[in-house]
């Protein structure tokens, strides 16, 4: 991690920022800050998404449908823009079987998506409708964190799987 650090403060000192968001990168903070762009414009689609399904599809009930269809929209988006800009180097050759490992580590996600909202439910509900949106925030950011660190140490590390 200290040589991929030096490599960003040498970016920085030579004000070489073109660098952080054009060309293949193996650095893992360079790959991180370019999936905060990705992860960011897949939580605009999964939050807006989850907010008209929550508000105008089901009325205001079936928050965690809401939240797993959109979630699923968000992760279609991810894997698109991930694989074409942040991530080049697949641990797995076939492209069908790189989508289900991408969507198997976003499964997870959605477990703790899916979770993370029927607990905030489960204590919000009969106060507030934000109990969603409560549980939207802090679920996408644990979301976040598990789907950037498991793509990039499970799939896209550079190292082939048999």
């Amino acid at each position: 991690m200290s040589a991929a650090l030096d490599e960003v403060k040498e970016i920085v000192r030579k004000g070489q920022f073109k660098r952080l968001f054009v060309g293949d990168t193996e650095n893992t903070l360079i790959q991180f800050f370019r999936y905060c762009f990705v992860g960011g414009l897949a939580t605009v689609v999964d939050w807006g998404a989850s907010f008209l399904l929550f508000k105008f599809a089901f009325h205001e009930s079936h928050a965690v449908a809401a939240n797993v269809i959109s979630f699923v929209l968000g992760l279609i988006v991810n894997y698109l823009i991930s694989t074409f800009w942040i991530f080049k180097n697949s641990n797995v050759d076939n492209k069908v079987m790189e989508f289900l490992g991408f969507a198997g580590i976003g499964l997870v996600g959605l477990f703790l998506t899916a979770g993370i909202t029927k607990l905030f439910e489960l204590w919000l509900a009969d106060r507030t409708s934000a109990y969603q949106m409560l549980g939207k925030i802090v679920s996408t950011a644990i979301s976040f964190l598990w789907n950037f660190f498991a793509r990039k140490f499970l799939l896209y590390s550079g190292k082939k799987k048999a």
